[in-house]
């Protein structure tokens, strides 16, 4: 197994009928402005180099991002807020990230999230929240030199947890925290999502500085 297997087997996964009915709904709709574009609508495997020090774990793609572009934090809000930051960093090889073959290259870094189908209302259900984590088992087990997990709100947060088979009532989230987890680090960031940045609860100042951390913890240059 190697990632490029493991995300063909992602892509074609149908386990949760009420997001499989939920991606192609969005897909076959659309949004006013992508009525023209043939939406992925299918599961978002995750994208960055295999030789990764620093997982970015998100909550799961956007309707009318990832949903349609295929690739995480691609052609939304969230997207447009992440990728600048990481450019900044020198993770990534440029400062936007609209769709797949636009030229996008991640150093040190991979992208993933706790749950792989745009879900209604962005709430998955604790049942496709335990489906996905099949998916992330075998996705962490690909990326052996992970040091520094990044997660992105709560739920990201809470399935890294699971993950590591750790209770979650001693590990509380709040931005800015970090956990040593036996080799490796569990960073905790507010979600990089519209309704945290334009209201001020995450700054780009405050992302900034937790992808230094991110890259200090790991040793990434």
């Amino acid at each position: 197994m190697n990632l490029e297997v493991l995300h063909s087997q992602i892509a074609a996964c149908r386990a949760c009928p009420r997001l499989v009915a939920w991606r192609e709904q969005v897909g076959r709709e659309k949004r006013a402005a992508y009525r023209d574009t043939t939406y992925w609508a299918r599961p978002v495997p995750g994208f960055g180099d295999p030789d990764a020090r620093i997982l970015i774990f998100g909550l799961a793609p956007g309707a009318h991002g990832s949903n349609r572009t295929g690739r995480p934090f691609t052609g939304d809000a969230s997207g447009d807020f992440l990728y600048p930051a990481l450019y900044r960093a020198g993770l990534s090889s440029q400062p936007t990230s609209s769709h797949k073959g636009d030229g996008l290259v991640l150093r040190g870094i991979y992208i993933s999230a706790a749950v792989r189908c745009a879900p209604p209302e962005n709430k998955p259900t604790p049942l496709e929240l335990q489906a996905c984590a099949h998916w992330t088992k075998q996705e962490l087990a690909l990326l052996p030199h992970l040091k520094v997990y990044l997660a992105l709100g709560q739920i990201a947060h809470h399935a890294l947890l699971d993950y590591h088979g750790l209770r979650k009532s001693k590990y509380p989230f709040a931005h800015g925290l970090e956990y040593p987890l036996g080799e490796r680090v569990l960073l905790c960031s507010y979600h990089v999502s519209r309704q945290n940045t334009n209201t001020g609860r995450l700054t780009t100042a405050m992302f900034d500085a937790i992808l230094r951390r991110a890259k200090a913890l790991a040793e990434v240059g």
